[in-house]
Order: structure tokens, then C-alpha cells, then sequence
């Protein structure tokens, strides 16, 4: 069955998370990289143990919950007021630097995002990068009350856009996300990385944690290296269908 929509994870896989670090290092000199990583790793981690305690709290509590506890971890002060303004970075993520031209190319197909953000959240994101006008939909996990990797969220989408499982090519660079995904690490260059010695500081630490591929038993449909590479696959898969 031919491809008819792309569905986008936003967090990591169209913004870079990463890109919070001169944010976070503004606010605590020294400590950015630090504060980075553990504030996204809590914040993955605080959706999955809301899901599982089914106690639903919008991706804008969750983000700031996860700062406040990576902060007060590393014995580091902050208001209220403070961690509610380092939060916000999570609303000016930088686009990641082949998103934009890859979603122009794909436009003929329908694209629509995915995300764990809130819907307010995802609203300013998508503006402030000046790509909202090439999304059909922008579907928050908000509509449902439950986190990804939660099935229900996923057969929400195809409810949304009212295609069915194989019209939908479901795209992440998360591991635990849907498949199919994008290698922005691959085994051999954090190898390389490592293989320098020393101590594993907080950046290699996520990256040996977050950004490789989920051992789990099932593997995604198919691993990119970059999102412009989803431009020739669509084409070839929706050629074999017509085919």
C-alpha cells in the first residue's frame, strides 16, 4: 500500500533537544552540559512513570518537574519563577539543519507531527521555526492523556488523519518511539567517540542512552542517517506500490 502520510516525532527527531545547553549554562556557568542531559533523561523518564502510575500531567509540568529535580540533584538554587524561564528554551528548540528542507521536498505528501509536547508547547515550536504551515496536523499526546510509547497514541494519529497503519510512515530518532528511525548515532561513530579513554562525561552518557536503538526484540521498518534520506524512500516505496 502506497505511503500517504509522514508523521513526525518533534522532540530530537525535528528540534534538538541539545540545543537548550546555552540556556541552561546562561543560567548555571559551567554546569549547562550537565544539567542538559540529566533535565532530558528525567523528563523522558517522568512521562513513562506517569503513564504507568496513570497520572497524566501536560509535557509543560513534566518539563519543568524534570528541571526542578535536575537542578535541586546537583545542589544548584532556583526559584520557581527561574526554572518556569529555563523551561521556555524548550519552545525555541533549534531546528535541526536538514528538517526544513526535507519536509519542503516531502510536501506532496501529507506530513503531520506526533509529540509527547503540549499542544501549546508545539504551537510556539513550530512557529517560532517557521515551518507550521507544512503540517497538516499537529497532534499532542494531550488529546489523550497519555504518553508515548502508549499504542492508543499512535492509533489516535491514523484516527486523525483516517488512513490506516500501512498509509502512515511513523518517523523518530527515539528508540522507544514508533518506527521507522533516524541513526543520528551510529554504533561505529559512538565507538569511535569513546575510544579516545577517559571518563564518559554526561554528553556520551545520553548518547549511550537515548539516541542508540532500542534492544527490545523488534527493529524499525527501516534507519535513515538523516531526514532528507525519507525524500528518496517515500518515493521508491510509493513507486513499488504503484508499480
Amino acid at each position: 500500500m502506497a505511503i500517504k502520510a509522514l508523521v513526525f516525532d518533534a522532540y530530537g527527531t525535528l528540534f534538538d533537544v541539545q540545543s537548550v545547553a546555552g540556556v541552561t549554562d546562561a543560567a548555571f556557568p559551567g554546569h549547562g552540559e550537565v544539567i542538559t542531559q540529566i533535565w532530558r533523561l528525567k523528563q523522558l523518564e517522568y512521562t513513562w512513570l506517569r503513564a504507568l502510575m496513570g497520572r497524566y500531567e501536560d509535557f509543560w509540568t513534566v518539563t519543568q518537574e524534570s528541571l526542578a529535580y535536575t537542578l535541586e540533584a546537583l545542589g544548584l538554587a532556583a526559584t520557581p519563577e527561574l526554572v518556569a524561564r529555563i523551561a521556555e528554551a524548550y519552545d525555541a528548540l533549534a531546528l535541526y539543519p536538514e528538517a526544513r528542507a526535507a519536509l519542503e521536498q516531502l510536501a506532496p505528501l501529507r506530513l503531520a507531527i506526533f509529540s509527547n509536547g503540549s499542544a501549546a508547547m508545539l504551537s510556539r515550536l513550530v512557529a517560532q521555526a517557521g515551518i507550521d504551515g507544512l503540517f497538516e496536523a499537529v497532534v499532542s499526546v494531550d488529546e489523550i492523556g497519555v504518553y508515548k510509547p502508549d499504542p492508543r497514541g499512535y492509533r489516535h494519529v491514523e484516527t486523525r488523519l483516517g488512513l490506516g497503519r500501512d498509509e502512515i510512515l511513523f518517523v523518530s530518532s527515539n528508540g522507544f518511539d514508533k518506527d521507522p528511525a533516524i541513526a543520528r548515532l551510529t554504533p561505529d561513530a559512538q565507538r569511535q567517540e569513546l575510544q579516545g579513554g577517559g571518563m564518559i562525561g554526561p554528553g556520551q552518557m545520553f548518547k549511550a542512552l537515548r539516541m542508540r536503538p532500542e534492544q527490545l526484540g523488534f527493529d524499525a521498518d527501516v534507519t535513515i542517517a538523516a531526514l532528507t534520506d525519507l525524500v528518496s524512500y517515500a518515493g521508491r516505496e510509493n513507486g513499488a506500490s504503484r508499480g
